[in-house]
């Protein structure tokens, strides 16, 4: 029987606790950049994992490439269902997994995946809370190398143990919401999330209106955990009564992780803007001119 999640974050006593029980799966969606802003880019963490270890029995996520939409304008565009089930079932996740994510860096690629599992109707999936750092810092057993047993091939679509996606969910945003958002004809409060070093000293203005809540005051700095109760409350204290809440940043990973936080809140209007930036500034020219 899986593991029952009850929160979108787990403990990584939680997950040493369950760790190799039947029908678990844990994915390392780490995603390594480099650069800042507009010259930023993204690279696969697989030989991290495989050389600097990983959550033992951890599959690795592919985020650049397999979780997301090859070709696509913006990198990280949300991949199609078929893309998502064909990704998802090859790492021997089904429709009965608990699915546990993390990554090496204060969980913004985690959240993402995490982000995209919920948009496609599978709920029983959650956040490893402090990822591999607070793994790895706690001295709990890390893996080195490949994983030594391939995951079971995807099923066909025909067969009951086949992983299928649900219908997607409205959890994306586009440029048109968030236009809509910018004017006032359909108000949301545009939640910033990419830490300002991300962007660098030299980028184009953010989107009008934005309120700044950077992933990097949402976690405690000594353990890398989420914020919980008064203070992850306050943090949010700017936006978190208003009806609806978009969050963005660079290219749409920091941004789950706000909305993660907002999740564990309580908040249940929340969309990412898929492509966030890169997109806003793809679609405003005026902006790429200031």
């Amino acid at each position: 029987m899986a593991p029952v999640l009850t929160s979108p974050l787990v403990s990584t006593q939680w997950l040493a606790d369950h760790l190799g029980g039947d029908e678990l799966v844990v994915l390392d969606a780490s995603v390594h950049t480099v650069g800042t802003g507009l010259d930023t880019m993204w690279h696969s963490a697989v030989d991290s994992y495989e050389q600097r270890g990983h959550v033992p029995g951890a599959r690795f996520a592919d985020l650049v490439d397999a979780f997301s939409t090859p070709g696509a304008e913006v990198p990280f565009t949300r991949p199609s269902a078929e893309r998502f089930e064909a990704a998802a079932g090859d790492l021997g996740v089904t429709n009965t997994s608990t699915v546990v994510v993390y990554d090496d860096s204060v969980g913004e690629w985690s959240a993402r995946l995490w982000w995209i599992f919920r948009s496609f109707g599978f709920d029983s999936v959650a956040v490893l809370d402090g990822g591999f750092t607070k793994w790895r810092d706690e001295g709990r057993p890390v893996r080195v190398g490949a994983l030594r047993q391939a995951p079971s091939p995807a099923k066909t679509p025909d067969d009951d143990s086949a992983f299928l996606a649900g219908e997607e969910r409205p959890l994306w945003a586009d440029h048109a919401r968030v236009r809509r958002a910018v004017t006032g004809e359909e108000p949301a409060a545009l939640v910033f999330a990419a830490p300002a070093a991300a962007l660098g000293d030299d980028h184009p203005p953010i989107i009008p209106g934005s309120t700044p809540i950077t992933v990097d005051t949402l976690v405690d700095p000594d353990t890398n955990a989420y914020l919980r109760g008064p203070k992850l409350a306050a943090a949010f204290a700017a936006v978190v009564g208003e009806d609806e809440i978009v969050t963005y940043c660079g290219v749409g990973s920091a941004a789950c992780v706000d909305a993660l936080a907002l999740t564990v809140l309580g908040h249940d209007k929340v969309t990412v803007y898929d492509g966030s930036l890169l997109d806003w500034w793809r679609h405003e020219p005026e902006a790429l001119a200031s």
